[in-house]
């Protein structure tokens, strides 16, 4: 799937600011931690994004559609 490499990626370059956001020591703190702020959440909700298209990528829907008429009776 084409998303899963997608948000894969955008994981890794979160990683990458995150790592340049420690290493630049010109930023202060406070600006540090807004960021940072920003950065994780960003990457927990790709990580949760993540988990749920890899479990549908490994246990697709049994079928398409609503099944609402198959239950319905009518009267």
């Amino acid at each position: 799937m084409k998303s899963i490499k997608f948000i894969e990626d955008a994981l890794q370059n979160i990683d990458l600011e995150v790592k340049q956001l420690f290493s630049d020591y010109d930023i202060p703190m406070k600006k540090k931690d807004s960021l940072m702020l920003s950065l994780v959440q960003q990457k927990s909700t790709l990580e949760q994004t993540l988990k749920d298209l890899t479990y549908l990528k490994e246990n697709p829907p049994s079928s398409q559609g609503c099944k609402m008429q198959t239950l319905r009776k009518d009267n």
